[in-house]
């Protein structure tokens, strides 16, 4: 197999009317380059995941398994001998069938809220409540995790270290409303500690459209635990509310499984080098085990953290959170401006790397780019809840 040779499955086509349930390529098998690595897609049944059709991917060092029917994201992955994911009180992957986005009074996303990583999105992603503009009522964290992908498809791309990817589209599209369309790619490559996610939103109604989005990055042990630290070059920290405001001094360190303890949600403004690119960082007590992740704040220009370490079995949990806009409101982010408005045929687009770190010296060098960017400036720390206007 040449650098430049691709080869493409189509499993999922619904204007072609094609659909393949079991499906499976390794490396080696026909022409395929050679490796321990595996795609493979099937159908789940029994219970609330009845119907979900995932695609799982080993890339011989990296695992992770990709829910096509709930938005492109990212449920179990495993580096190694360790497990990237968190223990939900939701027995997941739960079937859209499965999830009334009002219940609750909006808050019935998360009745399926179990992934590694899925995307809040497209029309909204904060909390729910009517727009006063619109008069329609906007469900928690949007629509686009429980939405199916109407196209999939999986690339094999180059020779000996080929791109092993998982491309969906999924559309957001109400008539007399919004018709957006996500176009995500999922990327690994043989032997690879990353996984990468390359996505593209489309509007293809002929008005403009909203465009929020914010992505749910979700990490429990062994990455969490007491001691746990994350890090990150900080330009400017604040609390969402009042509760989380009197640990905005320790956001950077964790607590063991506490039961009872309240969730504490802060935004950042992070440095970044003069390209835009900045990173994030959490590792474990002793800071040899670690995960980072990479982004461009010109696409995705807020970070959100999010603090969830109540009992285990309550899901003991922590969030990094690369976002478009922050996770408040909508209104509240139309009224300060951080709303994007696509045109028609307009597009938005973003990649963020996905990296696992094993070793102390494998996390002393995120370490060392991360206190290079904070060398640019100190710290501020907002004293009053809410996102300052500057």
């Amino acid at each position: 197999m040449s650098d430049n040779t691709a080869r493409s499955w189509v499993l999922t086509d619904v204007a072609r009317d094609i659909y393949v349930e079991r499906w499976e390529i390794a490396g080696g098998s026909a022409d395929l380059p050679p490796g321990t690595w595996k795609i493979s897609k099937r159908r789940l049944l029994g219970g609330r995941r009845d119907g979900v059709d995932i695609v799982e991917v080993d890339n011989g060092s990296m695992a992770f398994s990709v829910l096509a029917t709930r938005g492109m994201g990212l449920w179990r992955g495993r580096y190694r001998d360790w497990p990237l994911e968190w223990q939900a009180p939701v027995a997941g992957p739960v079937h859209p069938a499965y999830v009334s986005l009002t219940d609750r009074h909006g808050l019935g996303w998360l009745d399926g809220f179990d992934e590694w990583i899925c995307r809040c999105g497209l029309h909204s992603h904060g909390p729910p409540g009517t727009d006063p503009q619109t008069g329609e009522f906007l469900t928690l964290h949007g629509r686009i995790a429980n939405l199916p992908a109407h196209y999939l498809e999986v690339q094999v791309v180059g020779g000996a270290a080929p791109e092993l990817r998982v491309i969906g589209h999924v559309d957001e599209v109400t008539l007399f409303f919004d018709h957006l369309r996500l176009i995500s790619e999922i990327v690994t490559q043989p032997g690879s500690p990353r996984v990468l996610l390359r996505d593209r939103v489309q509007n293809l109604r002929s008005a403009p459209a909203d465009l929020e989005m914010l992505y749910h990055c979700q990490f429990g042990p062994p990455l969490l635990e007491e001691g746990s630290r994350f890090v990150a070059p900080v330009a400017l920290i604040a609390a969402r509310d009042r509760q989380a405001l009197p640990g905005i001094h320790r956001y950077d360190r964790y607590q063991g499984p506490t039961p009872g303890f309240a969730e504490e949600v802060y935004f950042f403004d992070l440095l970044c080098r003069p390209s835009g690119d900045t990173l994030v960082l959490l590792h474990n007590a002793a800071a040899d085990r670690g995960v980072s992740l990479r982004f461009n704040k010109r696409e995705l220009p807020y970070f959100v953290l999010w603090k969830n370490t109540g009992a285990l079995r309550d899901g003991y949990v922590t969030g990094l959170e690369p976002a478009l806009n922050l996770p408040n409101f909508k209104a509240v982010e139309r009224e300060k401006g951080r709303l994007v408005t696509l045109p028609p045929g307009g597009q938005w687009s973003a990649t963020i790397v996905v990296e696992i770190h094993e070793g102390l010296e494998a996390v002393r060098r995120v370490l060392t780019d991360i206190a290079e960017l904070q060398r640019l400036a100190e710290p501020t720390v907002h004293t009053e809840p809410g996102w300052p206007d500057r």
